[in-house]
């Protein structure tokens, strides 16, 4: 394929890959395709798209097969990666790269490919991800946010989870998203009276840490050429090309001369650029990084299974905390419930004997303290602490798993699944699960959302009252080997390719002994 040499074009991509079926295992992919897009017309120049044949056949499992239809029998005369990867490495190298999810999911699975045949990997000029974008600028009217919902959303047919078919839909999901917010920027006085964000809802800025308007900056960062590894990109020259220049850029961004910041069209080495604001109290979301155990973010599905009909909430205050002991697994299942009444989009719940499951754990040891490494969009910490589990507790919470991941499979989904329980060898063989503080919010003021209380050696039970939001303060409490008795709700997620079940504390009772 013949491509331009000037390097304007828009890369749109897609990869589809093997879904890895236990851990360690990695992605191969299965089938790449992209169009070349001009930025002032978004016209399609040039399109590609190839069957890949993995180095393992045996790698795609039936689980992969049910996430794209793409068989063995498929790709068996398909050429390899290496075959194709001068093709690839032409269409997006120095280009601006483009499509959902990419920098969480296919900018790694490009250069992990690249990796594997020996070769240097292609650099983009810059990178939108659609995903970070829309979801800042019109999530809560568009549910989950995968492109199945986006396309269901503006009537656009069903997403066929093949690469170039997901890409030209990808664009057409941008270019009918750009065009209702060019129209409510024309009005914003009646419309952000009546949108589903609030005009005082305040977002953080890369750049210069201050708060900026929710839906008034388009956030912009070039690539680095140093590798992956490397912990800083270089933010300091622009994409290439102005709002003039790129249509997709200049109706997104509802008026000229707003702040800009780096994380909604974000450079491929970072992790953190997603930004979903406060969408509502029942939907939270942590940056993901390779080494985190559980995401901050409750499972959105789309509705492909039905429901219960009803599930029982169980009974008020802590009484609904049941003890491990007291959990038959066999009786454990999941069902998938709306997100909120009335709502299309689904979750998924864990029940026991059809009513929501939530434990109660006396005498859990810590392993590790409280972690701090991840922020939320205010710049407060996400607060989780390890603790180690007992036999029976990781036998009911591996049954919950089990439950939420067959689920998830028979709904769609193709994200891979984190286990609830950690196993690791090495200097400690306890397994762990990490136990997440919540941060509720009330005007500015920020808030614990799990009761904390301390007990005395005599036995004496005594709530905590924090005078202000200081995880340094309750590093204090948390220390390795402090037991720390527990109740908790398990919190199904489906979140940029990765899924699981979150431990949310709900109360938490620290023996001072």
């Amino acid at each position: 394929m013949a491509l331009p040499g000037d390097r304007s074009e828009i890369a749109f991509f897609d990869v589809e890959t093997t879904v890895p079926t236990r851990p360690g295992q990695g992605f191969s992919i299965l089938e790449f395709g992209a169009i070349l897009v001009c930025p002032k017309k978004l016209d399609e120049l040039h399109s590609y798209s190839t069957l890949v044949r993995p180095a393992d056949p045996s790698l795609i499992s039936s689980l992969s097969v049910r996430c794209n239809g793409i068989t063995p029998d498929a790709v068996v005369s398909a050429p390899t990666f290496a075959e194709i990867a001068d093709t690839v490495f032409d269409i997006l190298h120095g280009r601006i790269w483009a499509g959902h999810n990419i920098v969480r999911f296919d900018c790694a699975r490009i250069r992990e490919a690249f990796a594997e045949v020996g070769r240097a990997p292609p650099e983009p000029k810059g990178t939108i991800d659609s995903l970070a974008l829309l979801t800042q600028r019109f999530g809560r009217r568009a549910g989950d946010m995968k492109m199945a919902t986006l396309a269901t959303y503006f009537g656009l047919g069903q997403q066929t989870h093949r690469s170039l078919d997901d890409v030209r839909m990808n664009l057409e999901v941008l270019k009918h998203c750009a065009t209702v917010l060019f129209l409510e920027s024309s009005l914003p006085d009646i419309f952000t009276v009546n949108s589903w964000v609030s005009p005082n809802a305040t977002t953080r800025s890369r750049s210069n840490g201050k708060p900026s308007p929710v839906g008034t900056s388009l956030n912009l960062s070039t690539s680095s050429s140093r590798p992956k590894s490397e912990d800083a990109p270089n933010l300091s020259s622009p994409v290439q090309g102005t709002g003039e220049d790129h249509p997709i850029l200049s109706l997104v961004t509802h008026r000229r001369g707003e702040e800009v910041s780096d994380s909604a069209v974000a450079n491929p080495e970072r992790t953190d650029s997603f930004d979903m604001g406060q969408l509502s109290n029942q939907m939270e979301t942590e940056s993901l990084q390779p080494d985190v155990t559980m995401e901050e973010k409750t499972e959105l599905m789309s509705p492909k299974t039905n429901s219960a009909a009803a599930v029982s909430e169980g009974s008020s205050g802590h009484d609904a905390f049941i003890e491990p002991d007291k959990v038959s697994t066999s009786n454990i299942s999941a069902c998938l419930v709306p997100l909120f009444h009335g709502s299309q989009v689904q979750r998924i719940k864990i029940l026991h004997r059809d009513v929501i499951l939530q434990l109660h754990c006396a005498r859990l040891s810590i392993r590790f303290g409280i972690n701090t490494k991840f922020v939320d969009h205010a710049g407060r910490p996400r607060l989780n602490f390890v603790v180690d589990l007992s036999p029976r507790l990781c036998e009911v919470l591996e049954a919950c798993d089990s439950a939420a991941n067959k689920l998830s499979m028979d709904s769609g989904s193709g994200s891979e699944w984190r286990t609830v329980v950690t196993r690791k060898k090495g200097f400690y063989s306890y397994p762990t699960a990490r136990l997440h503080i919540p941060t509720t919010v009330s005007g500015n003021v920020a808030q614990y959302g799990t009761e904390i209380c301390q007990k005395e050696p005599s036995g004496t039970v005594q709530k905590l009252v924090f005078v202000k939001f200081d995880a340094a303060e309750l590093d204090t409490l948390f220390k390795p080997g402090t037991f720390v008795d527990t109740f908790f709700s398990l919190d199904p997620y489906d979140y940029q390719q990765s899924a699981g079940i979150r431990l949310v504390a709900k109360k938490l009772i620290i023996h001072s002994e």
